[in-house]
């Protein structure tokens, strides 16, 4: 017939055989002493922590470990009782007796006690405090975030481990973080530390990702990008409303877009039809940050044809503008100088022609008016 035995009888029995073991003729002068405290260790999670017991003058006593908080047996002399395989014990010559926990996790944080079975039991703690690197409580932590311009807005970064972690905010772009103090009054920093991050009347600028970091010196600290998003209504701004350009030529027209979400932007002539990629024009953006893009329409000949009011038009979710830029024509001033060139030339040499026939011209009027009075010319 089988026996079924409970753990919390098997327990009892081991206790009892712990305390029969002590000897009632054993040598009372030389009862069992620690030499040195066990003392407090700190190990990192996934590493090996090791306890030490050291006892003088044994004799036929035994050692145990127990857990100090609820008494668990883990080790009887030279026998484990418990089950967990990342625990065992080694000993040296039965004097030095030591509890290897190995791959430490956070749950054998606590004190463990060391026991000899002499008469009045004699006993003694040591501690282990587990280090754990930090972690983002993810229920705790913000997400993306989009909010209205002029809005108020927060990002929250929750960390555990062991020590507390510290927590940091930096942009992930290498800026400084902006930081709103009053309706005017803003000042740049390059980090931030709290678990929160406060915006107050959020600004376009404020656009971006966050990298919130925590550490507390139990390698690897941790980061989480947050990305915050500042919604508005699209702002054009134009370098030059008013261009001149000479015939002929290509000409470069410019528009200059803030806006959030993204927009859709395109450009028309004398608010007619829209300007397309082709023969005729080339058109093209470039986007330089968060917010901002850059429009440029290029006229490939610019002919007369071509002169008029043009405007670059954007629009997204929340709004539409536009810019108004007037392209005239400039004459050919290489042409006009050279035919003031050329004119100049033939009046100097006209002058000059003048001034070398002088005496021929003269001589041959007045021949002319004797003839005409019939005055004999006498020459000697």
């Amino acid at each position: 017939m089988e026996v079924m035995i409970s753990p919390v009888a098997v327990c009892c029995i081991i206790l009892a055989v712990f305390m029969a073991g002590t000897v009632a003729g054993g040598d009372r002068d030389h009862e069992p002493q620690f030499t040195r405290p066990i003392g407090n260790l700190t190990a990192a999670v996934g590493r090996e922590a090791v306890l030490a017991c050291t006892v003088d003058h044994l004799g036929n006593h035994r050692v145990g470990w127990l857990r100090a908080e609820d008494q668990t047996v883990l080790s009887l002399h030279t026998s484990m009782v418990t089950h967990n395989p990342r625990i065992t014990l080694t000993h040296d010559n039965y004097k030095s007796w030591q509890l290897h926990i190995r791959q430490v996790k956070e749950t054998d944080k606590g004190c463990y006690m060391c026991q000899v079975n002499t008469k009045v039991m004699k006993k003694q703690i040591g501690c282990l405090d587990v280090h754990v690197p930090p972690d983002f409580l993810v229920g705790d932590t913000s997400g993306d975030m989009a909010v209205q311009e002029g809005d108020n807005a927060t990002l929250i970064c929750k960390a555990t481990g062991n020590p507390q972690p510290r927590v940091t905010w930096k942009r992930e772009d290498g800026q400084k973080v902006l930081q709103r103090k009053g309706l005017r009054d803003t000042v740049e920093v390059d980090v931030l530390a709290g678990e929160e991050l406060h915006f107050w009347k959020v600004d376009r600028r404020q656009m971006g990702s966050y990298l919130c970091i925590a550490s507390n010196d139990v390698p690897p600290a941790v980061s989480k990008r947050v990305y915050l998003a500042v919604n508005f209504a699209p702002v054009i701004k134009v370098p030059n409303q008013l261009l001149g350009a000479p015939l002929y030529t290509t000409v470069t027209l410019e528009c200059h877009v803030e806006a959030f979400p993204n927009t859709i932007n395109y450009w028309v002539k004398n608010r007619a039809e829209m300007l397309l990629n082709g023969s005729k024009y080339a058109v093209w953006e470039n986007q330089t940050g968060y917010y901002k893009v850059v429009m440029w329409l290029s006229i490939l000949t610019f002919r007369p044809t071509d002169i008029g009011t043009y405007n670059c038009i954007s629009t997204n979710s929340l709004g539409k503008a536009e810019g108004t830029l007037r392209l005239y024509g400039l004459a050919d001033t290489s042409a006009s100088e050279s035919s003031k060139s050329k004119s100049s030339t033939t009046v100097e040499s006209s002058a000059r022609d003048l001034q070398i026939n002088q005496p021929f011209i003269i001589l041959s009027l007045v021949t002319a008016l004797l003839r005409h009075f019939n005055i004999p010319l006498k020459l000697s």
